[in-house]
């Protein structure tokens, strides 16, 4: 039985289409496919599954194409419950159809488990978005750039394509050198969020679902390991679990086992907190700040009120407590 085939243009190649072969390559009907880069429609017809060119755009015919004038889906308008809407590259159209397939594969994970449909978006939204914009013309930005971006994934690949002035322009050598570095660099990502993205995520939602076991008031959580990135998590997870009443304080021990009380920032990239700790310990430190604050085994408080150390979890977890007592004191009662 033949090789299937994949087609894609020949000539000058671009990261969509170099990481949509990789991707179909992912799958075990295409895993020792032939690449077929043409542009003669004879050539394509005969090909299982066509990216980047042919000017169609049908699943059921594994015909991706985006560069025809009726094109212009995104995730969002082919599946609706998706919130992404950069039109789509050959690189987004295969991962919509077949990135399921491709993450079950890559990861051993089970098709429609939670995990896995968190790890299909992540892998959406922080690396193939961006390729289908950039191939679109889709800038980040209104206006000039402050800076040019020249080292992105989609710009390396334009570099292995061959200099205006080579003796050869021959490009299937830069065809294959691309697959490699894409597909290098996907399966990178893939094993970064599955081995430490994702247990990340799934020890702050633990620490979001017992965090009324903490303090009655819910606004602050516990994680049992230090290190763990939790921002991003804990944003997300606020919005997916519908919680009225936001997150302030994060308890976690450091590296020599003493405890921190962390401030969560208003957002993911500002530095004001939703509530800092109280003003008249910042800057205090060690047994002047137990003194001042009525709190054993306190170490600091930053300047800014951002953090604070303790020697045991229940001080860290009383800085926070004490913090939170404050604010519910100043706050007049409704009606006074």
């Amino acid at each position: 039985m033949p090789a299937p085939r994949i087609g894609t243009h020949n000539g000058t190649f671009h990261c969509d289409e170099v990481l949509a072969c990789f991707f179909l390559r992912q799958l075990p009907e295409y895993k020792d496919a032939e690449i077929i880069r043409t542009r003669d429609p004879a050539q394509l017809a005969e090909c299982d599954v066509v990216v980047d060119v042919g000017g169609e755009f049908d699943p059921k015919r594994h015909r991706y194409d985006h560069h025809q004038r009726s094109f212009c889906d995104s995730f969002s308008s082919l599946c609706p419950e998706k919130k992404w809407v950069t039109k789509l590259s050959s690189a987004g159209l295969v991962y919509l159809h077949f990135g399921h397939r491709i993450l079950a594969q890559l990861t051993q994970q089970e098709e429609g488990t939670p995990s896995l449909e968190v790890l299909y978006n992540k892998l959406y939204e922080n690396f193939v978005e961006e390729i289908d914009a950039i191939d679109n013309g889709i800038s980040q930005w209104d206006g000039e750039p402050r800076y040019a971006m020249t080292t992105n994934l989609s710009a390396r690949v334009g570099h292995l394509n061959p200099r205006w002035n080579d003796k050869s322009q021959d490009t299937e050598e830069g065809f294959k050198k691309a697959m490699e570095m894409v597909g290098t660099e996907f399966l990178d990502r893939v094993d970064f969020y599955q081995r430490s993205w994702l247990p990340a995520r799934a020890q702050v939602e633990e620490a979001v679902r017992t965090r009324a076991e903490v303090d009655p008031s819910g606004e602050v959580v516990v994680l049992g390991q230090g290190g763990c990135p939790w921002k991003e998590h804990l944003f997300s997870l606020e919005e997916e679990l519908a919680m009225e009443t936001p997150i302030k304080f994060v308890l976690y021990p450091d590296q020599s086992s003493q405890w921190r009380v962390q401030c969560v920032p208003a957002g993911l990239h500002t530095f004001q907190n939703r509530l800092s700790l109280l003003e008249e310990w910042r800057g205090v430190r060690d047994e002047a700040l137990s003194s001042l604050s009525g709190i054993p085994d306190c170490i600091f408080v930053h300047a800014s009120g951002f953090i604070g150390g303790n020697r045991t979890k229940e001080g860290a977890l009383e800085m926070a407590r004490r913090t939170l007592r404050a604010v519910a004191d100043a706050t007049p009662a409704n009606g006074s």
